[in-house]
């Protein structure tokens, strides 16, 4: 799978947050297939099962507390869920304060340009705590001064965890069942959506967006 409209100049460095995910294993993918980046760095707990000429891994515990590289654009897949987290205020820290750290930080290194996931029904507003997580991160990065910012807001994901080695997702896997049969009939916008289409709008978007803030939604997401 490669990004689309290439420009052949080799000359751009990304930086991908959580190449190892659903979404970032299939970003990295993409950036290291495109001719427009020299170089592609991923920072993560742990470094993706690939090699790669163009690929600088860095390993953070924190993911807060790291050297990021002069970089141009970046891309952040980083999250987890309340139970993986253990608490509110863990969960918070990965999905809040760790994407806004990561933003701050490339932003500080120079990146003009951020594709960020995050969450349909994300407000800060929201009375569900995970969208309140959600909507009180994009009001953050949405202050950072990017170019060009691209919020992903994806319904339910699918794709699959088990080969990631991920902690399995009960409600999450029933509720993918039930979407299987029901997505034909289920309104663009809440459907589920493959992590891999998710990742493709994000690499496209940046690429042909011009600058100010741009959102996906599930129904631009879809193949």
């Amino acid at each position: 799978m490669t990004a689309t409209n290439l420009n052949v100049t080799g000359s751009r460095v990304a930086l991908v947050a959580s190449a190892t995910g659903l979404v970032g294993q299939t970003v990295l993918t993409l950036l290291l297939a495109d001719t427009r980046y020299s170089t592609v760095h991923v920072v993560g707990r742990r470094a993706p099962d690939v090699q790669h000429p163009k690929m600088v891994s860095h390993i953070s515990a924190s993911l807060t507390d790291w050297l990021c590289p002069a970089v141009d654009d970046v891309f952040i897949a980083l999250g987890t869920t309340l139970q993986v987290a253990g608490s509110k205020a863990a969960f918070k820290a990965i999905d809040g304060g760790a994407v806004v750290a990561i933003a701050s930080v490339a932003k500080a290194a120079g990146a003009t340009r951020l594709a960020v996931v995050s969450a349909m029904g994300a407000s800060t507003q929201s009375g569900i705590f995970y969208n309140q997580v959600k909507g009180e991160m994009e009001a953050a990065i949405s202050q950072l001064g990017f170019e060009t910012l691209v919020i992903a807001r994806p319904s339910l994901l699918a794709g699959d965890r088990e080969a990631l080695k991920q902690p399995e997702r009960v409600a999450e896997k029933l509720a993918l069942g039930a979407f299987k049969w029901l997505n034909p009939l289920i309104p663009a916008n809440y459907r589920s959506v493959d992590a891999s289409s998710v990742a493709q709008a994000m690499v496209t978007k940046l690429q042909t967006a011009g600058g100010g803030k741009h959102m996906l939604l599930p129904g631009d997401m879809q193949k």
